[in-house]
């Protein structure tokens, strides 16, 4: 059953929780929210299994977490922060996050802000390198689309450096026109890449010393082996595994497990 909590702004943003134990938030994707993505609610239920209390929630601007835009990072920021206060309320327990693809770099800018977080597990952030600019002129490029109000060509746009045939399937399933209405949402996704260039990720990730674990799949592009090794350099206390997992995609009961045994060791 759906359930609610009002962030900062006084956004309701959308959740499902499941199980009993530690915390642990699920942070979305690009293109991900609840009833746009099966696999990671069940993969919340074979965590929840693993004796585990887990949030999968809509980011703002997507499924029933509905928000106008312009939507931020630090929003964003604010929403995770209101669904750990509501699950550890009246007790001394930090949150796991859980951060996948560009999720994880939210996840990164939520800890490095100060979120009371106790370990911290991401799958395949597609960091550009360390210092570079790409990430700015990829957010700049975004806004530009979306100040255009061109939802469509915002999707285009995203999807430009990942593999074509990626986004021609996508246009020609019955989800693009899911992808097109979420446009707005994807603007946090890029704000957060590019703060992991604004300045040496060794400066950026210093406060984040929670122990963290990076995941990359067996079958997947170079961008993803050298972010997580990325990850590993720069971060205080930092690992990374390699999982059975290709083209971006991950298997609900073997991600689950990967995360369970990582917060429980």
């Amino acid at each position: 059953m759906t359930v609610y909590v009002t962030s900062a702004d006084g956004a309701r943003i959308a959740y499902d929780v499941e199980g009993s134990g530690p915390p642990v938030i699920l942070v979305g994707g690009a293109m991900q929210f609840r009833a746009f993505n099966p696999g990671t609610v069940e993969m919340a239920h074979h965590l929840a299994e693993h004796g585990f209390t887990v949030v999968n929630y809509d980011r703002r601007g997507r499924g029933e977490s509905a928000a106008d835009a312009p939507i931020t990072l630090a929003q964003t920021i604010d929403d995770l922060r209101a669904l750990g206060d509501k699950l550890t309320e009246g007790a001394d327990d930090a949150v796991a996050l859980f951060g996948n693809s560009s999720g994880g770099s939210i996840a990164l800018a939520a800890a490095a802000a100060g979120l009371p977080v106790s370990k911290l597990v991401f799958f395949e952030i597609p960091l550009d390198e360390d210092g570079g600019v790409g990430g700015a002129e990829y957010l700049a490029g975004l806004r530009e689309c979306l100040s255009a109000g061109d939802h469509e060509g915002t999707i285009e746009f995203y999807m430009s450096d990942m593999p074509r045939e990626w986004l021609e399937g996508a246009k020609q399933s019955p989800a693009w026109s899911t992808m097109v209405a979420i446009a707005p949402s994807l603007e946090p996704d890029a704000e957060s890449l590019a703060w992991t260039q604004s300045a040496p990720r060794a400066e950026l990730f210093a406060g984040i010393t929670q122990p963290t674990l990076a995941l990359v799949g067996d079958e997947t592009l170079p961008i993803m082996t050298s972010a997580a090794a990325s990850i590993v350099a720069t971060m205080p206390d930092a690992q990374t595994r390699t999982i059975p997992a290709a083209n971006h995609q991950w298997e609900p009961r073997t991600m689950a497990l990967a995360i369970a045994e990582f917060l429980v060791g």
